[in-house]
């Protein structure tokens, strides 16, 4: 083998490695997985401003998203993508009254709320709609303000909070999340 032909086969092989690394990187961050960063106060104590937090995306297409999951979806009328947490599914009714949310007339348990719930309305959700509300109910622009998210403007499910890396007074480090268990069925089905 030439000096030329040597050079000619290792810039090959960089390029074939550099090409497969960009297409599994594309599928992952396409179908699997997806980076998101905090920004703001809404879905305070539990996330902080700049914290980055992976979203996966598996989960929706083979299960309907339930009430407690924390999700990342483009928000409405604009091109800019939220962090919030699902309290009303399709078909139920979402009744916000002195700084309370009841679900199909049901109180719903908020061990994550850190003031009440501001405003009142009355919201009866429709087939492929969810009702979404930021964590720190004070700071939040959420479902009260721009109506019930669809379906297809879910990207996904917050599954993990990777930086930052040490817990401190700020973040609490890098952590798995999980939804929240209302003790409120999601479906007729489920009483």
């Amino acid at each position: 083998m030439t000096f030329v032909q040597t050079i000619f086969s290792t810039f090959k092989e960089i390029v074939q490695t550099a090409f497969i690394s960009l297409a599994i990187f594309f599928f992952v961050y396409i179908f699997l997985l997806q980076p998101h960063r905090v920004k703001g106060d809404s879905m305070l104590p539990n996330f902080h401003d700049g914290e980055l937090l992976l979203t996966e995306k598996v989960t929706y297409r083979l299960y309907k998203p339930r009430r407690g999951d924390v999700i990342v979806f483009r928000a409405p009328q604009r091109n800019v993508d939220f962090i919030k947490r699902i309290v009303g599914l399709p078909g139920n009714t979402v009744r916000i009254e002195d700084g309370t949310v009841f679900i199909d007339d049901e109180r719903l348990a908020e061990p994550y709320e850190t003031q009440k719930t501001q405003g009142s309305a009355t919201v009866v959700l429709g087939q492929d709609e969810y009702f979404v509300l930021g964590d720190n109910r004070g700071s939040s622009s959420d479902s009260r303000s721009f109506g019930p998210i669809k379906r297809n403007a879910i990207k996904g499910k917050v599954s993990l909070v990777y930086w930052p890396i040490p817990q401190s007074a700020v973040s609490g480090g890098i952590r798995t999340v999980s939804g929240v268990d209302y003790g409120i069925p999601d479906t007729f089905y489920d009483r």
